[in-house]
Protein backbone atom coordinates (compact mmCIF):
# COMPACT_ATOMS: atom_id res chain seq x y z
CA UNK A 1 0.00 0.00 0.00
CA UNK A 2 1.48 3.37 -1.04
CA UNK A 3 0.91 6.51 0.99
CA UNK A 4 1.15 10.19 0.08
CA UNK A 5 3.91 10.61 2.67
CA UNK A 6 5.74 8.22 4.93
CA UNK A 7 7.83 9.08 7.99
CA UNK A 8 10.26 6.25 8.65
CA UNK A 9 12.00 4.97 11.77
CA UNK A 10 11.22 7.88 14.10
CA UNK A 11 10.39 7.74 17.79
CA UNK A 12 6.64 8.28 17.61
CA UNK A 13 4.63 10.13 20.28
CA UNK A 14 0.86 10.01 19.86
CA UNK A 15 0.06 13.06 22.04
CA UNK A 16 -1.88 11.12 24.68
CA UNK A 17 1.03 10.71 27.07
CA UNK A 18 1.20 6.99 26.30
CA UNK A 19 4.46 5.16 25.64
CA UNK A 20 6.53 6.22 22.65
CA UNK A 21 8.04 3.73 20.21
CA UNK A 22 9.98 3.59 16.96
CA UNK A 23 7.40 3.37 14.20
CA UNK A 24 6.76 4.08 10.54
CA UNK A 25 3.94 6.55 9.87
CA UNK A 26 1.85 6.49 6.69
CA UNK A 27 -0.16 9.59 5.70
CA UNK A 28 -2.94 9.69 3.13
CA UNK A 29 -5.37 12.52 2.34
CA UNK A 30 -4.01 14.58 5.20
CA UNK A 31 -4.58 11.98 7.90
CA UNK A 32 -2.53 9.33 9.63
CA UNK A 33 -3.40 6.05 7.91
CA UNK A 34 -0.80 3.73 9.37
CA UNK A 35 1.41 3.45 12.44
CA UNK A 36 3.46 0.32 12.06
CA UNK A 37 6.73 -1.51 12.49
CA UNK A 38 6.33 -2.93 8.99
CA UNK A 39 8.05 -1.39 5.93
CA UNK A 40 5.82 1.07 4.03
CA UNK A 41 6.21 3.14 0.87
CA UNK A 42 5.13 6.64 -0.02
CA UNK A 43 5.38 9.26 -2.71
CA UNK A 44 7.30 11.49 -0.28
CA UNK A 45 9.66 9.99 2.27
CA UNK A 46 10.91 11.56 5.49
CA UNK A 47 13.78 9.65 7.11
CA UNK A 48 13.24 10.23 10.83
CA UNK A 49 15.92 7.86 12.12
CA UNK A 50 17.10 9.17 15.48
CA UNK A 51 14.38 11.82 15.49
CA UNK A 52 11.20 12.40 17.47
CA UNK A 53 7.90 12.36 15.58
CA UNK A 54 5.13 14.09 17.49
CA UNK A 55 1.90 16.04 16.97
CA UNK A 56 2.36 19.69 16.09
CA UNK A 57 2.50 21.99 19.11
CA UNK A 58 -0.59 24.04 20.05
CA UNK A 59 0.03 27.66 21.08
CA UNK A 60 -2.92 28.75 23.21
CA UNK A 61 -1.97 32.41 23.70
CA UNK A 62 -1.03 34.57 20.72
CA UNK A 63 -1.81 38.04 19.40
CA UNK A 64 -1.54 37.30 15.69
CA UNK A 65 -4.95 38.95 15.09
CA UNK A 66 -3.55 41.58 12.69
CA UNK A 67 -0.62 39.61 11.31
CA UNK A 68 -2.74 36.62 10.31
CA UNK A 69 -4.70 38.91 7.99
CA UNK A 70 -1.63 40.27 6.19
CA UNK A 71 0.82 37.35 6.44
CA UNK A 72 -1.30 34.26 7.14
CA UNK A 73 1.59 31.83 6.69
CA UNK A 74 2.70 32.76 10.26
CA UNK A 75 6.12 31.30 9.57
CA UNK A 76 7.64 32.31 12.91
CA UNK A 77 5.42 29.77 14.63
CA UNK A 78 5.50 27.09 11.94
CA UNK A 79 9.30 26.95 11.94
CA UNK A 80 9.25 25.75 15.56
CA UNK A 81 6.66 23.05 15.05
CA UNK A 82 3.60 25.05 16.13
CA UNK A 83 0.77 23.86 13.89
CA UNK A 84 -2.28 25.31 15.70
CA UNK A 85 -2.60 28.77 17.24
CA UNK A 86 -5.22 30.65 19.26
CA UNK A 87 -6.02 34.31 18.55
CA UNK A 88 -8.40 36.64 20.38
CA UNK A 89 -6.54 36.58 23.70
CA UNK A 90 -6.74 39.10 26.57
CA UNK A 91 -10.18 40.47 25.55
CA UNK A 92 -8.77 41.62 22.18
CA UNK A 93 -10.07 40.47 18.80
CA UNK A 94 -10.90 42.03 15.44
CA UNK A 95 -14.27 40.40 14.83
CA UNK A 96 -16.47 43.45 15.47
CA UNK A 97 -14.39 46.61 16.00
CA UNK A 98 -13.33 48.85 13.12
CA UNK A 99 -9.71 49.47 12.10
CA UNK A 100 -9.02 52.48 14.31
CA UNK A 101 -10.65 50.85 17.34
CA UNK A 102 -8.62 47.68 16.76
CA UNK A 103 -5.42 49.74 16.64
CA UNK A 104 -6.34 51.52 19.88
CA UNK A 105 -6.95 48.14 21.54
CA UNK A 106 -3.81 46.36 20.31
CA UNK A 107 -1.28 49.12 19.77
CA UNK A 108 -0.04 49.90 23.26
CA UNK A 109 -0.86 46.90 25.41
CA UNK A 110 0.52 44.41 22.88
CA UNK A 111 3.19 46.74 21.42
CA UNK A 112 2.03 46.20 17.84
CA UNK A 113 2.53 49.45 15.90
CA UNK A 114 -0.73 51.39 15.77
CA UNK A 115 -0.35 52.48 12.17
CA UNK A 116 0.11 48.92 10.91
CA UNK A 117 -2.96 47.63 12.76
CA UNK A 118 -5.05 50.46 11.29
CA UNK A 119 -3.79 49.71 7.79
CA UNK A 120 -4.05 45.92 7.92
CA UNK A 121 -7.49 45.72 9.52
CA UNK A 122 -8.76 48.58 7.35
CA UNK A 123 -7.59 46.92 4.14
CA UNK A 124 -8.68 43.44 5.19
CA UNK A 125 -12.03 43.74 6.90
CA UNK A 126 -14.88 42.34 4.87
CA UNK A 127 -16.72 40.60 7.71
CA UNK A 128 -19.33 41.76 10.18
CA UNK A 129 -19.62 38.75 12.46
CA UNK A 130 -17.99 35.57 13.71
CA UNK A 131 -18.93 33.22 10.86
CA UNK A 132 -17.84 35.74 8.23
CA UNK A 133 -14.59 36.23 10.15
CA UNK A 134 -13.89 32.50 9.93
CA UNK A 135 -14.64 32.53 6.23
CA UNK A 136 -12.29 35.49 5.76
CA UNK A 137 -9.48 33.62 7.52
CA UNK A 138 -10.04 30.50 5.45
CA UNK A 139 -10.00 32.55 2.25
CA UNK A 140 -6.36 33.29 3.05
CA UNK A 141 -3.35 30.94 2.70
CA UNK A 142 -3.26 30.00 6.38
CA UNK A 143 -0.09 28.21 7.39
CA UNK A 144 -1.05 26.75 10.79
CA UNK A 145 -4.53 25.96 12.01
CA UNK A 146 -6.25 28.82 13.79
CA UNK A 147 -8.93 28.97 16.45
CA UNK A 148 -10.18 31.94 18.44
CA UNK A 149 -11.67 33.50 21.51
CA UNK A 150 -14.10 36.34 20.95
CA UNK A 151 -12.70 39.35 22.82
CA UNK A 152 -14.82 40.98 25.52
CA UNK A 153 -13.27 44.38 24.76
CA UNK A 154 -14.05 43.82 21.08
CA UNK A 155 -17.77 43.24 21.59
CA UNK A 156 -18.04 45.91 24.30
CA UNK A 157 -16.59 48.60 22.01
CA UNK A 158 -18.70 47.48 19.05
CA UNK A 159 -21.86 47.78 21.12
CA UNK A 160 -21.15 50.78 23.35
CA UNK A 161 -18.53 52.76 21.45
CA UNK A 162 -14.96 53.17 22.68
CA UNK A 163 -15.64 56.20 24.87
CA UNK A 164 -18.71 54.85 26.70
CA UNK A 165 -17.09 51.41 27.00
CA UNK A 166 -14.21 52.93 28.97
CA UNK A 167 -16.07 55.08 31.49
CA UNK A 168 -16.47 53.95 35.10
CA UNK A 169 -19.90 55.56 35.45
CA UNK A 170 -21.42 53.95 32.34
CA UNK A 171 -23.15 50.57 32.30
CA UNK A 172 -24.50 48.89 29.19
CA UNK A 173 -28.21 49.34 28.68
CA UNK A 174 -30.41 46.26 28.59
CA UNK A 175 -30.38 46.41 24.80
CA UNK A 176 -26.58 46.72 24.75
CA UNK A 177 -26.20 43.81 27.17
CA UNK A 178 -28.48 41.71 24.98
CA UNK A 179 -26.44 42.65 21.92
CA UNK A 180 -23.18 41.57 23.59
CA UNK A 181 -24.78 38.27 24.56
CA UNK A 182 -25.96 37.80 20.98
CA UNK A 183 -22.44 38.44 19.67
CA UNK A 184 -21.00 35.88 22.07
CA UNK A 185 -23.70 33.37 21.13
CA UNK A 186 -22.97 33.89 17.43
CA UNK A 187 -19.27 33.28 18.06
CA UNK A 188 -19.94 30.09 20.02
CA UNK A 189 -22.34 28.92 17.30
CA UNK A 190 -19.61 29.52 14.71
CA UNK A 191 -17.16 27.38 16.69
CA UNK A 192 -15.10 29.86 18.73
CA UNK A 193 -13.55 28.27 21.80
CA UNK A 194 -14.92 30.86 24.20
CA UNK A 195 -14.60 34.41 25.50
CA UNK A 196 -11.46 36.25 26.56
CA UNK A 197 -11.81 39.00 29.11
CA UNK A 198 -9.33 41.10 31.05
CA UNK A 199 -9.52 42.71 34.47
CA UNK A 200 -5.81 43.58 34.77
CA UNK A 201 -5.53 47.34 35.31
CA UNK A 202 -2.06 47.81 33.76
CA UNK A 203 -3.20 47.31 30.15
CA UNK A 204 -3.95 50.65 28.48
CA UNK A 205 -5.39 51.95 25.26
CA UNK A 206 -3.40 53.53 22.46
CA UNK A 207 -4.55 56.26 20.07
CA UNK A 208 -6.01 59.67 20.79
CA UNK A 209 -9.69 59.14 21.63
CA UNK A 210 -9.34 57.36 24.98
CA UNK A 211 -5.57 57.14 25.35
CA UNK A 212 -4.30 55.58 28.60
CA UNK A 213 -7.68 54.34 29.79
CA UNK A 214 -7.60 50.66 30.71
CA UNK A 215 -9.05 48.05 28.38
CA UNK A 216 -12.84 48.16 27.94
CA UNK A 217 -13.42 44.80 29.62
CA UNK A 218 -11.93 46.16 32.87
CA UNK A 219 -14.98 48.44 33.21
CA UNK A 220 -17.47 45.55 33.16
CA UNK A 221 -19.33 44.95 36.41
CA UNK A 222 -20.62 41.76 37.98
CA UNK A 223 -23.98 41.56 36.19
CA UNK A 224 -22.46 41.96 32.73
CA UNK A 225 -19.77 39.37 33.42
CA UNK A 226 -22.20 36.95 35.06
CA UNK A 227 -24.54 36.91 32.06
CA UNK A 228 -21.70 36.37 29.58
CA UNK A 229 -20.20 33.61 31.71
CA UNK A 230 -23.59 31.88 31.89
CA UNK A 231 -23.47 31.40 28.12
CA UNK A 232 -20.03 29.80 28.40
CA UNK A 233 -21.19 27.51 31.20
CA UNK A 234 -24.12 26.19 29.16
CA UNK A 235 -21.90 25.46 26.15
CA UNK A 236 -18.83 24.11 28.02
CA UNK A 237 -16.67 26.78 26.40
CA UNK A 238 -13.70 28.47 28.00
CA UNK A 239 -13.21 31.82 29.68
CA UNK A 240 -9.70 33.18 29.32
CA UNK A 241 -9.09 35.98 31.80
CA UNK A 242 -6.39 38.14 33.31
CA UNK A 243 -7.54 38.84 36.88
CA UNK A 244 -6.83 42.12 38.63
CA UNK A 245 -3.70 41.26 40.61
CA UNK A 246 -3.96 44.51 42.60
CA UNK A 247 -6.96 42.92 44.29
CA UNK A 248 -6.04 39.30 45.13
CA UNK A 249 -9.66 38.57 46.05
CA UNK A 250 -10.42 38.86 42.33
CA UNK A 251 -8.20 35.86 41.63
CA UNK A 252 -9.89 33.88 44.42
CA UNK A 253 -13.30 34.83 43.04
CA UNK A 254 -12.32 33.66 39.56
CA UNK A 255 -11.19 30.34 40.98
CA UNK A 256 -14.41 29.62 42.82
CA UNK A 257 -16.62 30.79 39.96
CA UNK A 258 -15.11 27.89 38.02
CA UNK A 259 -16.66 25.44 40.48
CA UNK A 260 -20.26 26.20 39.57
CA UNK A 261 -22.17 24.96 42.64
CA UNK A 262 -25.76 24.51 41.49
CA UNK A 263 -24.93 25.44 37.90
CA UNK A 264 -22.54 24.11 35.26
CA UNK A 265 -18.86 24.66 36.03
CA UNK A 266 -17.00 27.39 34.15
CA UNK A 267 -14.00 26.19 32.18
CA UNK A 268 -11.43 28.87 33.09
CA UNK A 269 -7.90 29.64 31.86
CA UNK A 270 -6.26 32.44 33.85
CA UNK A 271 -3.11 34.51 33.34
CA UNK A 272 -0.71 33.37 34.62
CA UNK A 273 1.33 31.04 36.80
CA UNK A 274 4.92 32.23 37.06
CA UNK A 275 7.85 32.19 39.45
CA UNK A 276 8.00 35.97 39.87
CA UNK A 277 11.14 37.72 41.08
CA UNK A 278 8.82 40.36 42.55
CA UNK A 279 6.78 37.77 44.50
CA UNK A 280 8.68 34.49 44.93
CA UNK A 281 5.83 32.80 46.80
CA UNK A 282 3.13 33.96 44.41
CA UNK A 283 3.32 30.90 42.18
CA UNK A 284 2.11 28.70 45.01
CA UNK A 285 -1.04 30.79 45.42
CA UNK A 286 -2.03 29.98 41.84
CA UNK A 287 -1.13 26.31 42.22
CA UNK A 288 -3.12 25.93 45.44
CA UNK A 289 -6.11 27.88 44.12
CA UNK A 290 -6.33 25.73 41.01
CA UNK A 291 -6.01 22.53 43.05
CA UNK A 292 -8.77 23.55 45.47
CA UNK A 293 -11.13 24.73 42.74
CA UNK A 294 -10.67 21.58 40.70
CA UNK A 295 -11.07 19.31 43.70
CA UNK A 296 -14.39 21.03 44.40
CA UNK A 297 -15.55 20.24 40.88
CA UNK A 298 -14.25 23.20 38.88
CA UNK A 299 -12.21 23.16 35.72
CA UNK A 300 -9.54 25.82 36.16
CA UNK A 301 -6.07 26.24 34.67
CA UNK A 302 -3.36 28.87 34.97
CA UNK A 303 -1.44 29.49 31.77
CA UNK A 304 2.30 29.10 32.15
CA UNK A 305 5.33 29.99 30.03
CA UNK A 306 7.75 27.10 30.71
CA UNK A 307 10.92 29.15 30.12
CA UNK A 308 12.61 32.18 31.73
CA UNK A 309 10.57 35.33 31.02
CA UNK A 310 13.35 37.48 29.60
CA UNK A 311 12.33 40.84 28.13
CA UNK A 312 14.17 43.51 26.15
CA UNK A 313 13.39 47.20 25.83
CA UNK A 314 14.36 50.12 23.63
CA UNK A 315 14.68 53.03 26.03
CA UNK A 316 11.55 53.32 28.16
CA UNK A 317 9.28 51.42 25.77
CA UNK A 318 8.28 48.42 27.87
CA UNK A 319 4.82 47.48 29.09
CA UNK A 320 5.95 46.80 32.69
CA UNK A 321 6.28 50.57 33.22
CA UNK A 322 2.47 50.73 32.94
CA UNK A 323 2.31 49.21 36.44
CA UNK A 324 3.00 52.46 38.29
CA UNK A 325 2.06 56.08 37.90
CA UNK A 326 5.36 57.56 36.77
CA UNK A 327 5.95 54.87 34.18
CA UNK A 328 2.43 55.13 32.78
CA UNK A 329 2.78 58.92 32.61
CA UNK A 330 5.82 58.58 30.33
CA UNK A 331 4.17 56.02 28.08
CA UNK A 332 1.08 58.22 27.82
CA UNK A 333 3.14 60.74 25.83
CA UNK A 334 3.40 59.87 22.13
CA UNK A 335 6.45 61.85 20.98
CA UNK A 336 10.06 61.65 22.07
CA UNK A 337 10.13 65.43 22.56
CA UNK A 338 7.23 65.29 25.01
CA UNK A 339 8.71 62.35 26.87
CA UNK A 340 12.16 63.91 27.15
CA UNK A 341 10.71 67.07 28.64
CA UNK A 342 8.95 64.95 31.27
CA UNK A 343 12.03 62.81 32.00
CA UNK A 344 14.10 65.93 32.73
CA UNK A 345 11.59 67.28 35.25
CA UNK A 346 12.83 66.83 38.82
CA UNK A 347 9.33 66.48 40.27
CA UNK A 348 8.69 63.64 37.83
CA UNK A 349 11.97 61.99 38.79
CA UNK A 350 11.04 62.16 42.47
CA UNK A 351 7.74 60.43 41.67
CA UNK A 352 9.56 57.76 39.61
CA UNK A 353 12.06 57.14 42.42
CA UNK A 354 9.21 56.84 44.93
CA UNK A 355 7.39 54.30 42.73
CA UNK A 356 10.63 52.40 42.15
CA UNK A 357 11.56 52.25 45.83
CA UNK A 358 8.09 51.11 46.91
CA UNK A 359 8.28 47.34 47.29
CA UNK A 360 4.72 46.83 48.48
CA UNK A 361 1.82 45.51 46.45
CA UNK A 362 1.63 43.06 43.56
CA UNK A 363 3.58 43.80 40.41
CA UNK A 364 5.14 41.97 37.46
CA UNK A 365 8.46 43.85 37.37
CA UNK A 366 10.83 43.40 40.28
CA UNK A 367 11.88 47.08 39.99
CA UNK A 368 15.60 46.47 40.36
CA UNK A 369 17.75 48.42 37.91
CA UNK A 370 20.78 46.50 39.19
CA UNK A 371 19.09 43.50 37.54
CA UNK A 372 18.87 45.08 34.07
CA UNK A 373 21.73 44.64 31.62
CA UNK A 374 22.52 47.18 28.87
CA UNK A 375 23.04 45.25 25.63
CA UNK A 376 23.24 48.02 23.03
CA UNK A 377 24.14 51.71 23.27
CA UNK A 378 26.14 54.29 21.30
CA UNK A 379 28.17 54.78 24.50
CA UNK A 380 30.12 51.51 24.52
CA UNK A 381 31.43 52.14 28.04
CA UNK A 382 28.06 51.12 29.52
CA UNK A 383 27.63 47.87 27.59
CA UNK A 384 27.21 44.81 29.78
CA UNK A 385 26.54 46.93 32.85
CA UNK A 386 23.36 47.46 34.79
CA UNK A 387 21.75 50.86 35.29
CA UNK A 388 22.60 50.50 38.96
CA UNK A 389 26.27 49.99 38.08
CA UNK A 390 26.19 53.08 35.84
CA UNK A 391 24.69 55.09 38.69
CA UNK A 392 27.48 54.02 41.03
CA UNK A 393 30.11 54.96 38.44
CA UNK A 394 28.49 58.36 37.90
CA UNK A 395 28.97 59.48 41.46
CA UNK A 396 26.35 57.45 43.28
CA UNK A 397 23.30 58.37 41.20
CA UNK A 398 20.04 56.71 42.11
CA UNK A 399 19.45 53.84 39.63
CA UNK A 400 16.32 55.63 38.35
CA UNK A 401 18.33 58.74 37.53
CA UNK A 402 21.01 56.67 35.80
CA UNK A 403 18.30 55.00 33.70
CA UNK A 404 16.50 58.23 32.82
CA UNK A 405 19.77 59.98 31.99
CA UNK A 406 20.70 57.23 29.54
CA UNK A 407 17.24 57.31 27.97
CA UNK A 408 17.60 61.06 27.49
CA UNK A 409 21.07 60.66 26.00
CA UNK A 410 20.32 57.81 23.63
CA UNK A 411 16.57 57.31 23.28
CA UNK A 412 15.62 54.05 21.58
CA UNK A 413 19.25 53.33 20.74
CA UNK A 414 19.58 52.28 24.38
CA UNK A 415 18.62 48.59 24.51
CA UNK A 416 18.53 46.57 27.71
CA UNK A 417 17.17 43.34 29.10
CA UNK A 418 16.02 41.76 32.32
CA UNK A 419 14.37 38.52 33.42
CA UNK A 420 11.09 39.10 35.18
CA UNK A 421 10.14 35.56 36.17
CA UNK A 422 10.75 31.82 35.71
CA UNK A 423 14.44 32.32 36.44
CA UNK A 424 14.84 29.30 38.74
CA UNK A 425 14.95 25.93 36.91
CA UNK A 426 13.83 24.09 40.03
CA UNK A 427 10.62 26.13 40.21
CA UNK A 428 10.00 25.63 36.48
CA UNK A 429 10.18 21.90 37.03
CA UNK A 430 7.74 22.05 39.91
CA UNK A 431 5.24 24.13 37.93
CA UNK A 432 5.51 21.94 34.84
CA UNK A 433 4.09 18.88 36.57
CA UNK A 434 1.10 20.52 38.28
CA UNK A 435 -2.34 19.51 37.00
CA UNK A 436 -3.71 23.05 37.26
CA UNK A 437 -1.05 24.41 34.90
CA UNK A 438 -1.66 24.87 31.19
CA UNK A 439 1.35 25.20 28.89
CA UNK A 440 1.07 28.40 26.91
CA UNK A 441 1.36 32.18 27.24
CA UNK A 442 3.89 32.67 24.44
CA UNK A 443 2.32 36.01 23.39
CA UNK A 444 3.48 35.21 19.84
CA UNK A 445 2.86 38.09 17.46
CA UNK A 446 2.95 40.75 20.19
CA UNK A 447 5.67 42.75 21.98
CA UNK A 448 7.66 42.52 18.78
CA UNK A 449 10.76 44.30 20.10
CA UNK A 450 10.50 42.96 23.64
CA UNK A 451 10.54 39.18 23.65
CA UNK A 452 10.52 35.99 21.61
CA UNK A 453 9.03 32.77 22.92
CA UNK A 454 8.05 31.19 19.60
CA UNK A 455 10.13 28.10 20.45
CA UNK A 456 9.08 27.78 24.11
CA UNK A 457 7.68 24.29 23.46
CA UNK A 458 11.04 23.10 22.18
CA UNK A 459 12.74 24.62 25.19
CA UNK A 460 10.44 22.68 27.52
CA UNK A 461 11.33 19.48 25.69
CA UNK A 462 15.03 20.29 26.06
CA UNK A 463 14.62 20.84 29.80
CA UNK A 464 12.83 17.52 30.17
CA UNK A 465 15.40 15.67 28.04
CA UNK A 466 18.39 17.21 29.86
CA UNK A 467 17.07 16.40 33.31
CA UNK A 468 16.25 12.86 32.23
CA UNK A 469 19.79 12.35 30.95
CA UNK A 470 21.19 13.73 34.19
CA UNK A 471 19.22 11.18 36.19
CA UNK A 472 16.87 13.83 37.63
CA UNK A 473 13.72 13.06 35.64
CA UNK A 474 10.78 15.22 36.70
CA UNK A 475 8.57 14.46 33.72
CA UNK A 476 8.71 11.93 30.92
CA UNK A 477 9.12 13.14 27.36
CA UNK A 478 5.77 11.51 26.59
CA UNK A 479 4.10 13.60 29.29
CA UNK A 480 5.79 16.78 28.07
CA UNK A 481 4.59 16.15 24.52
CA UNK A 482 1.08 15.54 25.85
CA UNK A 483 1.12 18.83 27.78
CA UNK A 484 2.05 20.74 24.61
CA UNK A 485 -0.40 18.94 22.30
CA UNK A 486 -3.17 16.51 23.19
CA UNK A 487 -3.91 17.89 26.65
CA UNK A 488 -4.59 21.34 25.20
CA UNK A 489 -6.60 20.00 22.26
CA UNK A 490 -8.81 17.93 24.55
CA UNK A 491 -9.42 20.79 26.99
CA UNK A 492 -10.42 23.26 24.27
CA UNK A 493 -12.30 20.58 22.24
CA UNK A 494 -10.06 20.90 19.16
CA UNK A 495 -9.54 18.33 16.41
CA UNK A 496 -5.76 18.47 16.74
CA UNK A 497 -2.95 17.52 19.09
CA UNK A 498 -2.83 13.75 18.45
CA UNK A 499 -1.03 11.48 16.05
CA UNK A 500 -2.99 8.23 15.96
CA UNK A 501 -4.59 6.41 13.06
CA UNK A 502 -7.40 8.59 11.77
CA UNK A 503 -6.01 11.83 13.24
CA UNK A 504 -5.04 14.79 11.10
CA UNK A 505 -1.35 14.67 10.26
CA UNK A 506 -0.16 17.87 11.95
CA UNK A 507 3.38 16.70 12.56
CA UNK A 508 6.64 17.89 14.06
CA UNK A 509 9.81 15.89 13.37
CA UNK A 510 12.74 17.11 15.47
CA UNK A 511 16.30 16.10 16.21
CA UNK A 512 16.63 15.65 19.98
CA UNK A 513 20.40 16.02 19.72
CA UNK A 514 19.86 19.57 18.48
CA UNK A 515 17.77 20.58 21.46
CA UNK A 516 20.79 22.65 22.43
CA UNK A 517 21.96 26.19 23.12
CA UNK A 518 20.79 27.33 19.69
CA UNK A 519 17.29 27.57 21.21
CA UNK A 520 18.45 30.48 23.39
CA UNK A 521 20.17 32.63 20.77
CA UNK A 522 19.18 36.25 20.16
CA UNK A 523 17.97 37.05 16.64
CA UNK A 524 15.98 39.71 14.82
CA UNK A 525 14.10 39.49 11.53
CA UNK A 526 12.04 42.00 9.53
CA UNK A 527 8.27 41.71 9.24
CA UNK A 528 7.30 42.55 5.68
CA UNK A 529 3.66 43.03 6.71
CA UNK A 530 4.74 45.70 9.21
CA UNK A 531 6.88 47.73 6.87
CA UNK A 532 10.09 45.84 7.56
CA UNK A 533 10.01 46.43 11.32
CA UNK A 534 12.53 44.12 12.97
CA UNK A 535 11.20 41.87 15.68
CA UNK A 536 12.84 39.46 18.06
CA UNK A 537 12.64 35.87 16.81
CA UNK A 538 14.09 32.44 17.54
CA UNK A 539 16.34 30.55 15.14
CA UNK A 540 17.15 26.88 15.73
CA UNK A 541 16.82 25.60 12.19
CA UNK A 542 18.87 22.44 12.73
CA UNK A 543 16.51 21.29 15.50
CA UNK A 544 13.36 21.02 13.40
CA UNK A 545 13.61 18.65 10.46
CA UNK A 546 10.04 18.68 9.17
CA UNK A 547 6.71 20.33 9.99
CA UNK A 548 3.43 19.25 8.40
CA UNK A 549 -0.09 20.66 8.58
CA UNK A 550 -2.86 18.29 7.47
CA UNK A 551 -0.23 16.06 5.87
CA UNK A 552 1.39 18.79 3.80
CA UNK A 553 4.99 19.78 4.46
CA UNK A 554 5.28 23.46 5.41
CA UNK A 555 8.84 23.48 6.79
CA UNK A 556 11.79 21.28 5.90
CA UNK A 557 15.29 21.62 7.33
CA UNK A 558 14.60 25.05 8.74
CA UNK A 559 13.10 26.57 5.61
CA UNK A 560 9.48 27.17 4.59
CA UNK A 561 8.32 25.20 1.59
CA UNK A 562 6.98 26.87 -1.54
CA UNK A 563 3.36 26.47 -0.49
CA UNK A 564 3.69 28.55 2.69
CA UNK A 565 1.92 31.85 2.21
CA UNK A 566 0.68 30.70 -1.20
CA UNK A 567 -1.69 27.82 -0.45
CA UNK A 568 -3.86 27.22 2.56
CA UNK A 569 -2.74 24.30 4.70
CA UNK A 570 -4.35 25.31 7.98
CA UNK A 571 -8.03 25.43 8.88
CA UNK A 572 -10.16 27.21 11.45
CA UNK A 573 -10.55 24.67 14.26
CA UNK A 574 -14.09 24.74 15.61
CA UNK A 575 -14.76 23.77 19.19
CA UNK A 576 -18.11 22.15 18.41
CA UNK A 577 -16.83 19.02 16.70
CA UNK A 578 -17.42 20.12 13.12
CA UNK A 579 -14.82 18.70 10.71
CA UNK A 580 -12.02 20.83 9.36
CA UNK A 581 -12.54 22.73 6.17
CA UNK A 582 -9.33 21.38 4.65
CA UNK A 583 -8.06 23.03 1.47
CA UNK A 584 -7.34 20.89 -1.56
CA UNK A 585 -3.65 20.67 -2.49
CA UNK A 586 -2.71 23.02 -5.28
CA UNK A 587 -5.57 25.44 -4.66
CA UNK A 588 -4.43 29.00 -4.05
CA UNK A 589 -6.49 30.92 -1.48
CA UNK A 590 -8.51 33.83 -2.79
Amino acid sequence: MTFDTVILNGRWFDGTGGPSAVRNIGIRDGRVSAVTTEPIDGTDVVDATGHWVMPGIIDIHTHYDAEVLAAPGLTESLRHGVTSIVVGSCSLSTVHVNASEAADLFGRVEAIPHEHVVRIVGESKTWSGAQEYIEALESRPLGPNVTAFIGHSDIRVAVMGLDRATRKDVRPTRAEQARMEAMLTDALDAGFIGLSSQQLLFDRLDGDVCRSRTLPSTYAKARELRRLKALLRRRDRALQSGPDITHPQNIVSQAFQSVGIGRPRLKTSLLAAADMKSAPAGMWITVVLAAIANRLGGDMRFQHLPVPFEVYADGIDLVVFEEFGAGAAALHLKTELERNKLLRDEAYRRAFRKDYDSKFGPRAWHRDFFDAEIVACPDETVLGKSFGDVGVERGGLHPVDAFLDLVLEHGKELRWRTTISNHRPKMLRQLAVKAGIQMGFSDAGAHLRNMAFYNCGLRLLRHVRDEQRAGREFMSVERAVHRLTGELADWYHLDAGHLRIGDWADVLVLDPERLDSSLDGYHEAPIAAFGGLKRMVNRNDATVKTVMVAGRTVFADGQPTDIVGQQRTGSFLRADGRPRNVARPGVVAA
